[in-house]
């Protein structure tokens, strides 16, 4: 799979149909802070189940077929669109997460990256305490994200399914706070969750392969 935000759709079609894209590493990589009994769970129940939905509901339609982000942006804020957005959305925001961390994460960004955080932030750790602000105080199920906007980096949130390419921004990475996302090993303790991600799984790499 392309470490590139542009090119995700490619991983997840196989001619009209949808699949499962493989994970960028083993999945115990990321232990002890997320443990292969969690991504057994999230990776292999929660996002395959999105992309089984969105095959069966995208079925000898005209949409079958076309990039996840081009079905993304169509059924945006149409009610009767809503499964085809949420599921195209949540396969599309699970791929993009599973990028967002790496076993050799954390640390400090690349310099072209940690330039932008300081001008938008004042530092990278102000950066990661804004991030980990948005996740933890996202109500319910959700995603926070670090954004660019224009040229200059935001910290953004989203509920459920929504994802800002449907907004005026490009993710640069985001961290899931759906309860399936760490409740094996974390239990209540969201917090924990977010500031451990923060400090040793975050991909810095991969956010700065997204700079526009």
């Amino acid at each position: 799979m392309s470490t590139n935000v542009d090119n995700f759709s490619k991983a997840a079609l196989s001619g009209n149909t949808y699949v499962l894209a493989p994970l960028p590493y083993a999945d115990n990589a990321l232990e002890p802070v997320i443990s292969a009994n969690t991504l057994s769970f999230h990776y292999g129940k929660h996002h395959k189940a999105y992309v089984d939905n969105l095959n069966k509901l995208l079925a000898d339609t005209p949409l079958a077929g076309q990039s996840l982000e081009q079905i993304i942006k169509v059924t945006a804020g149409q009610a009767d669109k809503a499964g085809i957005f949420n599921n195209a959305a949540q396969i599309w925001n699970h791929m993009f997460y599973w990028h967002s961390l790496s076993p050799k994460g954390g640390g400090e960004p690349p310099v072209a990256l940690k330039q932008k955080i300081e001008a938008a932030f004042g530092s990278v750790d102000n950066c990661k305490k804004e991030l980990a602000n948005a996740a933890v105080t996202q109500f319910g199920s959700g995603w926070a994200w670090l954004v660019q906007e224009g040229d200059k980096l935001a910290i953004a949130k989203t509920s459920n399914a929504e994802t800002p390419i449907t907004r005026n921004s490009r993710p640069l990475l985001t961290i899931d706070v759906w309860e399936h996302a760490y409740y094996i090993d974390f239990q209540n303790r969201r917090p924990d969750y977010v500031n451990t991600v923060l400090d040793k799984l975050i991909n810095w790499e991969f956010a700065a392969a997204n700079l526009s």
